[in-house]
């Protein structure tokens, strides 16, 4: 049933072709000025409450031809399909390269008509900036003002940009932003004293006081899937000011990560591998009385102390440096395990923050409470109208409809995809499978085709590339450790020969261009060395492979040690397919199965977090307005 309906609205938006293209031709012969009278005269009659589905078709053609003129940039009919599936609030699925950033700017002006503002929300400051500044020409030439929102922006600045016709921002800085101006709004209501404001960064002065959003009529999420998917399962918090016990705590942190090392699996605690949770053992709580501590620690209970112990065990146990996050200027940064980026502003809850900074030594940031909190759901359901667009959201499907109320529509592209899947090798240990990686990354180099290889972390891409530096291979490195080269990266990574090994950044908001002379011999070749922990992220970086009809290959490779199994299985399990594969060295037949499996158990296992989320976040706000107290704030309001 849900297919004949999509199949209906795709007949409905493709008889509308026709009626844009006559007004294409009519807008053609306009000067700027002209045109730039057609858009204002558009605004006016979305002002006066006319509908906007009425004035798509003039003002897709307006955009259209905007896009022709000032960036040399047509919009395909498939693209027009795809703007309007946006504007029927749905998440409009287009393959890498079927040019998703121009396509956004047709639901985006139409929504800009009615004066309220509209919304792109994105997945990092970089590509928020970089698409602004792309299609700002577009929007300018039809009248409209354009803003972006970044993360070190004062609260002044902010307000301007939210006072645009068009915003770009990250997600995560326009769910901050809604915050600070609750409590804004309570601090006014109630006459907090001035360290609040000063806390929270809002600047004294002309319109300091005002909060800086305007409301929330329309929203385009790109990358919709990372966003209202895989971040759903972290809700966005302002911490409250410290306390002094709060200080204490760092001496723990600081003392708990000094002696973790002297506790022994089995023997002074037990490890949950299912749940990643450590339990001390009674002789665990005994060698932690007989240890010596601080001073300061005497204010503390025995029992929180046994928990600063066992948080500083778990971090030893399950994170890894260059992996989940990055030590830099001082500062832990996560390293976000979708999209293989930092992570700025985001901090790890339950002290697993504050327990990694103490073992790297770096300056041990207060735990707090909280002052106001708000989910990436309940967020994104305040606006009147919410749509998105990626590259992968069917697998999906279901979850964004039951949540968000949104419909994914598979767009079809503008030429036919020709990239050809090579058959999947799995190897025993991870030794073999790199070496016939860096063998296959030799074989296609020696041919001349660009190669890109994607890894799970930080820390596998520079193994892998120290084993192709042996081999004498010419490459480039990107990850969150080379951010500042990454738009060089990725302009080069097409180009003859070019061989580029990349964490997920290269999966998501690039766009590989083919050198001169590619597509001829066969053009990208794309090396995935693991399976994620969702099927989404290994269709995004096959994606940059055969965009636009292009010619492309891909491969997948595994191991039987692969960090996916470790996740997907019990330990027991995990080691079973560990040892069962030490004793092989080359490709192993008949074992692609088994991932998939433990891929499709961790799927659902976040899926059931984001669940069991929602649920909890529910109850606490109905709660909340039982008690007559703001639902987004902790404290009453």
């Amino acid at each position: 049933m849900l297919g004949a309906s999509l199949q209906r609205k795709l007949a409905r938006w493709k008889s509308r072709l026709p009626k844009i293209e006559s007004l294409g031709e009519e807008y053609q012969p306009l000067s700027d000025h002209d045109l730039r009278k057609q858009s204002l005269s558009l605004r006016y009659r979305a002002k006066s409450g006319e509908p906007l589905d009425r004035l798509l078709p003039e003002a897709f053609a307006l955009v259209r031809e905007a896009g022709r003129r000032k960036l040399n940039m047509r919009h395909y009919d498939v693209q027009l399909i795809g703007g309007m599936a946006m504007h029927d609030r749905s998440i409009a699925e287009m393959q890498t390269g079927e040019g998703k950033t121009l396509t956004a700017t047709l639901p985006m002006y139409l929504a800009s008509l009615t004066g309220e503002g509209a919304h792109l929300a994105t997945v990092n400051d970089y590509l928020a900036r970089r698409d602004a500044e792309w299609m700002r020409p577009v929007y300018e030439c039809l009248g409209m003002t354009v803003g972006v929102v970044e993360t070190q922006m004062p609260s002044d600045v902010r307000r301007k940009a939210y006072a645009c016709d068009v915003t770009y921002g990250t997600a995560k800085e326009f769910g901050f932003d809604f915050l600070r101006d609750r409590l804004l709004l309570r601090r006014v209501r109630e006459g907090l004293s001035d360290f609040l404001g000063g806390m929270l960064g809002f600047q004294a002065g002309e319109g300091g006081e005002n909060p800086v959003q305007r409301g929330h009529h329309f929203c385009l999420v790109d990358e919709a899937d990372s966003i209202l998917i895989d971040e759903a399962r972290t809700p966005l918090i302002i911490s409250a000011l410290p306390t002094e016990a709060q200080k204490i705590a760092v001496e723990a942190y600081r003392w708990s990560a000094e002696v973790a090392s002297q506790f022994e699996e089995d023997e002074h605690f037990e490890y949950d591998h299912d749940k990643k949770t450590v339990h001390l053992t009674f002789a665990g709580r005994q060698l932690v009385r007989k240890i010596d501590k601080p001073e300061a620690l005497d204010a503390v209970g025995m029992f929180s102390i046994y928990e600063y112990i066992e948080r500083a065990i778990k971090v030893d146990h399950d994170f890894v440096r260059d992996r989940q996050y990055v030590v830099r200027d001082g500062e832990i940064v996560i390293v976000d395990e979708f999209t293989g980026r930092l992570a700025e502003g985001r901090k790890w809850r339950a002290g697993i923050h504050q327990a990694l900074e103490a073992r790297e030594g770096v300056e041990v940031t207060v735990e707090t409470g909280q002052a106001a909190r708000v989910t990436v759901q309940d967020y994104f359901l305040l606006y009147d109208s919410l749509a998105g667009m990626t590259g992968t959201a069917s697998n999906s499907g279901r979850e964004l409809r039951k949540i968000y109320k949104v419909n994914v529509v598979p767009i079809p592209t503008n030429r036919p995809a020709i990239r050809k899947e090579l058959p999947e090798l799995v190897f025993g240990h991870a030794e073999a499978k790199w070496q016939a990686i860096v063998e296959e990354v030799k074989e296609m180099h020696d041919q001349g085709r660009p190669v890109l290889i994607g890894t799970r972390s930080i820390d596998k891409s520079e193994i892998l590339s120290r084993l192709l530096q042996e081999m004498g291979i010419e490459h480039r490195v990107l990850n969150a450790n080379h951010i500042a080269a990454e738009a060089d990266i990725v302009a080069d990574a097409g180009q003859h020969g070019r061989v580029t090994v990349s964490t997920n950044m290269a999966g998501r908001g690039t766009d590989v261009k083919l050198g001169e002379g590619v597509k001829e011999i066969g053009g990208m070749h794309v090396i995935c060395t693991e399976m994620h922990e969702s099927a989404r992220i290994d269709r995004q970086l096959i994606g940059r492979c055969g965009r636009q009809g292009d010619p492309g290959t891909y491969r997948q490779y595994l191991a039987l040690d692969d960090e996916l199994l470790e996740v997907g299985f019990t330990p027991k399990k995990a080691r079973k397919w560990k040892e069962q594969g030490e004793g092989f060295s080359g490709p192993l037949r008949g074992m692609d199965h088994v991932f998939r499996k433990a891929q499709k158990k961790v799927e659902r296992r976040h899926f059931v977090d984001r669940k069991v989320l929602m649920y909890h976040e529910k109850e606490r706000k109905q709660l909340q307005r039982q008690m007559g107290q703001d639902p987004y704030l902790d404290t009453p309001g």
